[in-house]
């Protein structure tokens, strides 16, 4: 396989593997930097011969070219250098440079040390496996109801779902996944297709797990923001497996979906004064080994305006040792209990920053339009929490929803001046104990709303991170492990 020039015109990228985050031990990974060399970061789980390549924020084009022209020749095989690797393997796989200047791919190892001795390379990080986190077990829902009550669930509340109707309307939510049964009936056409990351794969899911995910962010039963539309983005195969530079590509895929929507709402509030969307969300209930690379995508992903969700993972060991759990900018999410425990699987430490129902969740599935299955694990916390997002992104503002802000410093869950003193709601008041004859004769409050409908706002995701954790209910959950908040999600809905 040759590497075209043109190729690295647009963007570069990484490669390392992900998968869905199922119960397998995790490893810290090793940094080894000579002197003089870029530091390469390796993984228990490394890909054989596979790198994602990290380049400076300040090189100088004359360096870039450099590099690339490298890149370039060894892509036919040079022997004298060392060459790429094999002619099906070999050569660049992502390119990316939305975020960050990099790219992923297969090189032998005289090439690697070849790379890392250059002096634009900021780092090596050698590609490793992400994987789903889920268990298959049997057992009734119950995460909605939980969410929507802050008390311990009983007999008359643990199949109750107390909701904003509204919710997720005219939120957009990125699946980053394994795929989605966009033809499931509980999705009622809201769920699409995005992009198919893995090279000569099909645009389905034949794992489930993904369809699960977005069952639970927002379909008809099973969803907690029942209006949101689900994009899918695959970047895991059918074996709930793949590599992290897939992964990486499938944010960068979501993040410019995300801005590009955001700029064309933008201009329909310009030209209209209105827009019906109101933002964008994305889940990853996956993970792998730690990676600077993935954690570092996702952080600048949220920086752009993309609302994140993150499963803390299923080792029972410290979050931070897991990417994407450990991207501060992202909401990490560790898994609860039907009886407000931490699940025995999940998580922990100073990184997770909510917790959510992930224990025995029944939600879609793949093979027919009527699938459905029960899961476990932080794969099913992390939706719950992204479903929230998207619910109250829809919401805000509104008298269940209208925090105020500092820049992006939360002043107050609740602002004192609510939408009930706007001029529509007074006219609206008024239009109610008028006689019937001057009524009659006057537009109708519903009009007046949609004339007067004020320019859309929105919460930057530090904000929304911030209010949901603030929102979320306290001191409810038992073991949460050391250095772990004791937060569990809360929708607002009810008052006790």
């Amino acid at each position: 396989m040759s590497i075209r020039s043109s190729l690295f015109a647009a963007t570069l990228g990484v490669t390392a593997l992900a998968v869905p985050l199922v119960t397998e031990p995790h490893y810290a990974p090793k940094l080894r930097s000579p002197v003089g060399l870029a530091p390469l970061y390796e993984s228990e789980r490394a890909i054989n011969s596979s790198y994602i390549v990290v380049l400076k924020d300040d090189v100088h084009p004359s360096l870039v070219q450099n590099h690339l022209n490298f890149l370039h020749a060894n892509a036919y095989g040079a022997e004298s250098t060392g060459g790429l690797l094999g002619e099906v393997t070999a050569g660049v796989r992502h390119v990316f440079a939305r975020h960050f200047n990099g790219y992923a791919g297969a090189f032998s190892d005289a090439v690697v040390e070849q790379l890392r001795a250059m002096p634009e390379v900021e780092y090596v990080e050698r590609d490793q496996i992400v994987h789903t986190m889920t268990e298959t077990q049997k057992s009734a829902p119950w995460g909605l109801a939980r969410v929507s009550h802050r008390p311990k669930l009983t007999f008359s509340t643990f199949t109750k779902y107390l909701y904003n109707e509204q919710g997720g309307e005219g939120v957009d939510v990125y699946v980053i996944d394994t795929g989605i049964n966009v033809e499931h009936v509980e999705f009622e056409g809201r769920a699409s297709w995005g992009k198919t990351i893995p090279l000569n794969d099909v645009d389905e899911d034949n794992n489930g797990h993904g369809s699960h995910c977005a069952g639970t962010i927002a379909s008809r039963k099973y969803g907690v923001a029942k209006k949101a539309n689900v994009i899918a983005v695959k970047v895991l195969g059918s074996n709930g497996s793949g590599s992290m530079s897939d992964v990486v590509a499938g944010v960068d895929f979501a993040s410019q979906a995300a801005e590009k929507k955001l700029k064309a709402a933008q201009a329909e509030i310009k030209a209209t004064g209105k827009s019906a969307h109101k933002g964008s969300v994305a889940n990853m209930s996956l993970g792998g080994g730690k990676s600077t690379t993935l954690d570092r995508a996702v952080n600048a992903a949220v920086d752009n305006g993309l609302h994140f969700a993150v499963a803390a993972g299923n080792d029972n060991k410290d979050a931070c040792d897991y990417s994407p759990a450990a991207a501060e900018k992202a909401v990490t999410v560790g898994a609860s209990t039907l009886g407000d425990e931490r699940a025995y699987f999940s998580n922990f430490g100073k990184c997770v920053d909510v917790f959510a129902p992930g224990l025995n969740i029944l939600s879609t599935y793949k093979g027919n339009p009527n699938a459905i299955a029960t899961l476990s694990g932080t794969s099913m916390a992390s939706p719950h929490t992204a479903g929230l997002l998207a619910y109250l992104l829809s919401i805000y503002p509104s008298k269940e929803f209208n925090p105020t802000f500092q820049a992006d410093r939360l002043l107050s869950l609740q602002s004192d001046e609510q939408a009930i003193f706007s001029f529509s709601n007074i006219y609206a008041v008024a239009h109610d104990v008028l006689p019937r004859w001057i009524t009659a004769v006057l537009p109708s409050p519903r009009a007046l709303d949609i004339a007067v409908a004020p320019v859309p706002v929105t919460l930057s995701p530090a904000q929304l991170k911030s209010a949901l954790v603030a929102l979320s209910s306290e001191d409810l959950l038992t073991d949460v492990g050391a250095g772990s908040p004791n937060l569990l999600i809360f929708n607002n809905v009810t008052q006790v």
